[in-house]
Order: C-alpha cells, then sequence, then structure tokens
C-alpha cells in the first residue's frame, strides 16, 4: 500500500536519521537537571501496558516535588485515592515496563524518563509522602533506564501554557452530567454531587 510506514525500516527511510544530538542526551541516571525539574513538577503523566502490550496512560498531581527522588536511578511515586480501578498498578504487576513524562507549569519543555515499575506498600518508604496528614497506602517503586528532556515544539505549538487559550467550563459538559448520560443510574444532581464531594473529601 503506498504511504503504509508499517515497518522499521520504512518509518526510518522516511524520517530520515536522528540528531546524533538527540541521542547523546539521553542518560541513564537522575542528574541535577533532571532532579530539579521532578522537584518543581506537580504533574506527570505514567504510561503502561498489560501482559498482552495494551498500553494505557494516568496522569498523577500534587503539590510540586510529589514524586520523591530516591537517588539517581529511582523514583518513588505516591498513589492517592482514587476509583480503585488501578489499572497502572495492575499493568506493573505483569509488565514492569514504564513511561513518565514531566510537566512543570509555564515551562515549554518536558522530561521523560523510561524504566520498570514495582508496587510497594512498605510504610517506612511511603511516610515522607504523607499530603494532609495522610500517608499513601501503596506508591509505584520506578527503576530510571533513561533519563532526557524533550523539546518544548509540543506545547509551543499547542500554546498550552497561555490562559487566553484557555477553554471556559461551560464549553465541556460538568464530569457529573457525562457519567449521568452515559451511565444513566443516577440523576444529573446526584451524579455531580458525588463528584463534588470526592474534590473535597477524597483528595488524600
Amino acid at each position: 500500500m503506498d504511504g503504509d510506514l508499517g515497518t522499521p525500516d520504512r518509518v526510518r527511510a522516511h524520517y530520515g536519521r536522528p540528531n546524533p544530538r538527540s541521542l547523546l542526551k539521553q542518560l541513564d541516571r537522575i542528574d541535577t537537571h533532571a532532579r530539579r525539574f521532578i522537584g518543581l513538577s506537580p504533574f506527570v503523566v505514567i504510561a503502561s501496558a498489560d501482559a498482552d502490550g495494551r498500553a494505557d496512560a494516568t496522569p498523577r498531581g500534587d503539590a510540586p516535588g510529589f514524586v520523591a527522588v530516591l537517588d539517581e536511578r529511582t523514583l518513588l511515586i505516591p498513589d492517592r485515592p482514587g476509583n480503585n480501578r488501578v489499572d497502572t498498578m495492575l499493568n506493573v504487576t505483569a509488565n514492569p515496563h514504564v513511561g513518565l513524562l514531566f510537566m512543570v507549569p509555564g515551562i515549554v519543555e518536558t522530561l521523560r524518563v523510561n524504566g520498570s515499575a514495582r508496587l510497594t506498600s512498605d510504610p517506612t518508604l511511603l511516610a515522607p509522602l504523607a499530603a494532609n496528614g495522610k500517608a499513601p497506602s501503596a506508591g509505584l517503586l520506578v527503576s530510571v533506564r533513561d533519563v532526557y528532556f524533550h523539546c518544548g515544539k509540543a506545547l509551543i505549538r499547542a500554546d498550552l501554557w497561555n490562559p487566553e487559550r484557555y477553554v471556559p467550563c461551560t464549553e465541556v459538559p460538568s464530569l457529573g452530567r457525562i457519567l449521568a448520560d452515559q451511565l444513566k443510574d443516577i440523576s444529573v444532581e446526584e451524579s455531580e454531587r458525588r463528584i463534588a464531594d470526592g474534590y473535597v473529601n477524597r483528595l488524600y
């Protein structure tokens, strides 16, 4: 099929060779710059996959620096209360490979970290990650394999941090309404009440 790029050779032929500096910037540890960036980051996306390779990406967020740098090759990501789907946690028990994307508001560059993860409930490790007086019941220990800064072209094109581009809340239905429409099990009012209660009383 014309235009099919379904093999590694075709992909490489289409895009050409990478800039050598884009390969040299990849480190196998968390250096001073990466540590600083993680310390400023309130948000990370975790990509994982199950045993069959079906991929998933989930957001994690908290106060800046909520992801702990235990040493230059180990991160600890606290798991705060959620909906108990625990997709990421189940994935890493079968397939430990993960990719992390750290973001810092106002900074167009991002930090990518790849490695392997395992779930821990060790209270000694988790106690320092307490927030609002509550330690997480579990966390992801990530053994770092690759660390590199990603250029800002994507966020520049998206104009992501420009307040003038923020979408008014009225442009998107509330999550309570969306779930009420999709699940059809409770009223919109009750659905919105549950969502609001969770945001106030079940963050930690």
